[in-house]
């Protein structure tokens, strides 16, 4: 057997978190360049926070797309392949095609994946007769025909039992829904339905007094603590079951949009370095696995307790970078994450909500004005200034 090939730092994940911390490190350290290998199989990169965009007619989906080969940082050794298991008592690692891999520090940023058989009916009903969902490439066209196309009836938006992709975007798109059908003249003989397993419209109470209002004003139906299990498109049917009560509830639709069900990867969730969730299980504040000192995790396959966004990873990847440069210079651990995050809220068509976060709820606002108002200004950061920053900025490691 071959001895596997060894590199400072291995990466799994070419993601927005693997890509910034693999930026980051050739940028900090010029004796790593050559020794930080990237693990990803991908040939594309999305840019996912602009699918709310897209899939309500605002943005073209092409412009979220990149080529994975033209963001590969410089230094930096791309396998692109997937990872079939970790050994992390053996500092190393295995992926499909049977190449072995060993590490001196492993940083773990493999996002999540998208479990779409976990609501029956859903694979064979997607993008037909009003099943749509934003939350794939493949898919996001769904969202804007079903919108467009919409003559009236009941729309309904859901919610899953199961930490997503920001926590705020299974509405955004609902608000816009609703923005589109004013315009197109078929609000009135609408009914649209938002169906949440959470309990609330949004965790962090400022920001969800203001969402409160824009259902009140928008007149959507809400229906917490309930998720859909089931689709039957043959009758235009979901079928929905409450967490506490176990009570199913059989709604019709005219258009469903839905948010499917995610987890960790299963070589995560099968793996030494999972918790009981099967998560990444990782230090809230450094970042540095629990059990496995020389592992970091970060974004949305670690077990963080804030939301799973983008924003949340800029904040995490310099944090892990001078980590990881500590760990391997045998220095402490200094640098520390405080849970922040951010969700820019889309509630119309050129309005928006800024809202930024801790772990403990509390606001860490950016700008010195108000951010729980819906403004324009918002809304156009998000549309036109925050992808500049992210493929620009973000992904090559300076900011």
């Amino acid at each position: 057997m071959t001895a596997p090939e060894h590199y400072s730092v291995v990466i799994v994940g070419a993601g927005t978190a693997g890509i910034s911390v693999a930026a980051r490190l050739a940028r900090a350290s010029r004796t790593l360049r050559g020794r930080i290998a990237l693990i990803d199989p991908a040939a594309k990169h999305y840019y996912q926070p602009l699918w709310t965009l897209v899939g309500a007619g605002a943005a073209k989906k092409e412009e979220t797309e990149r080529d994975m080969a033209s963001l590969i940082p410089d230094g930096v050794d791309w396998f692109q392949e997937a990872v079939e298991s970790f050994a992390p008592e053996d500092n190393q690692l295995l992926t499909q095609p049977g190449r072995a891999i060993s590490y001196d520090c492993l940083v773990v940023a493999a996002g999540l994946e998208i479990d779409w058989g976990r609501i029956k009916g859903l694979k064979e009903a997607l993008g037909l007769d009003g099943v749509c969902s934003n939350y794939a490439y493949e898919t996001v066209d769904s969202t804007w025909d079903a919108i467009r196309n919409f003559q009236g009836g009941t729309a309904i938006f859901t919610h899953p039992n199961t930490p997503i992709k920001c926590g705020g975007a299974p509405q955004k798109i609902m608000y816009l829904a609703d923005d589109y059908f004013r315009k197109s003249g078929v609000r009135d003989r609408s009914n649209i339905v938002f169906v949440s397993a959470k309990d609330v419209i949004f965790d962090v109470p400022k920001y969800a007094r203001t969402l409160e209002q824009v259902i009140q004003r928008k007149k959507i139906e809400t229906k917490y603590r309930t998720h859909l299990i089931e689709l039957r498109p043959g009758a235009k049917q979901a079928v929905f079951e409450h967490l506490g009560t176990k009570e199913q509830e059989v709604l019709s639709y005219d258009m469903i949009h839905v948010t499917p069900p995610m987890q960790a990867p299963a070589f995560i969730r099968d793996s030494l370095l999972a918790d009981k969730g099967g998560w990444v299980d990782v230090d809230p504040s450094t970042l540095q696995h629990k059990a496995f000192p020389n592992v970091f995790g970060l974004g949305d396959c670690s077990n963080l307790p804030t939301s799973k966004t983008g924003a949340a990873i800029r904040k995490q990847a310099p944090v892990v970078e001078r980590n990881v440069l500590a760990f391997l210079q045998g220095e402490p651990l200094t640098a520390s994450y405080d849970g922040y995050t951010s969700c820019p809220l889309v509630t119309g068509y050129n309005r928006l909500v800024l809202a930024e976060f801790d772990y403990n709820l509390t606001p860490q606002e950016t700008f010195p004005f108000d951010q729980s108002k819906e403004r324009l200004s918002m809304y156009l950061l998000k549309k036109n200034v925050l992808p500049v920053m992210y493929w620009n900025g973000m992904l090559k490691g300076r900011m």
